[in-house]
């Protein structure tokens, strides 16, 4: 049941979150789980190669339009509760002060459910420092011994990364499908926010469709149309094979 759930999204770039479960996140708010998402950075070095080519381009011109569409995008997923933590990327860089603002905000969100980058991918080493940053401090979250002041541990949540743009070469094997056919439209105009990369719509147009595909053949379920997929972090475990 996803109603009540907790869901903590933790993006690299300002765009991430949406190309790669921007569906998922919908899907889940419309079924009245709780949705955070914390975008990293803004991606202005080395995820908007297209506003650089405008005249006149800037770092903080170029942070501005990224906010506004990371906005907007957020917006039409209906998520209420986002933030921007504004880090350089490309190389994006991690310390303990960093660890610690992250440690506080899962014990803060309690989520049952962590979305972030799966551990490999092939040409982007922001997502695989981000991946090895999250799945870090959410250990430490759990850990009762790693004190700090004014937070309550977390329980094990369940962790799951996101499918990377270069599937096959990231060696990427989707272990959740998720139908998302009820919010694809969301997902399309969220897409469409981002004008930086808009040559990537298409590309994740595809995918949903060809992850549908698959949620078909593995489900038995013929009215799914379009999904995400995700690589599980740990196995299922539970009373029965599900």
């Amino acid at each position: 049941m996803i109603k009540g759930k907790k869901m903590l999204v933790v993006s690299a770039h300002a765009a991430d979150f949406v190309w790669r479960s921007g569906g998922t996140i919908a899907k889940y708010i419309k079924e009245g789980a709780e949705v955070t998402v914390v975008v990293l950075s803004f991606g202005v070095r080395g995820e908007s190669n297209d506003l650089w080519k405008q005249p006149d381009a800037t770092a903080e011109s170029v942070k501005e339009i990224r906010k506004g569409e990371t906005l907007a995008a957020a917006e039409t997923l209906a998520v209420k509760n986002i933030e921007f933590w504004d880090l350089v990327d490309y190389p994006m860089q991690f310390n303990s002060e960093l660890e610690e603002r992250m440690v506080r905000k899962i014990r803060e969100t309690q989520p049952d459910i962590i979305l972030t980058h799966d551990r490999f991918d092939y040409l982007n080493p922001d997502h695989n420092r981000v991946s090895e940053f999250v799945f870090e401090c959410s250990v430490i979250s759990n850990s009762s011994g790693a004190r700090l002041e004014g937070t309550k541990v977390t329980k094990q949540m369940r962790i799951f990364g996101f499918e990377p743009h270069q599937t096959e070469m990231s060696n990427f094997r989707p272990n959740s499908i998720i139908d998302i056919t009820d919010v694809y439209e969301q997902k399309i105009a969220a897409m469409k926010c981002f004008k930086a990369q808009s040559h990537l719509i298409e590309y994740y147009t595809q995918r949903a469709f060809m992850r549908g595909n698959h949620a078909r053949r593995v489900s038995g379920n013929n009215s799914y149309k379009y999904a995400e997929s995700f690589a599980n972090y740990f196995p299922t475990a539970g009373p029965e094979l599900y």
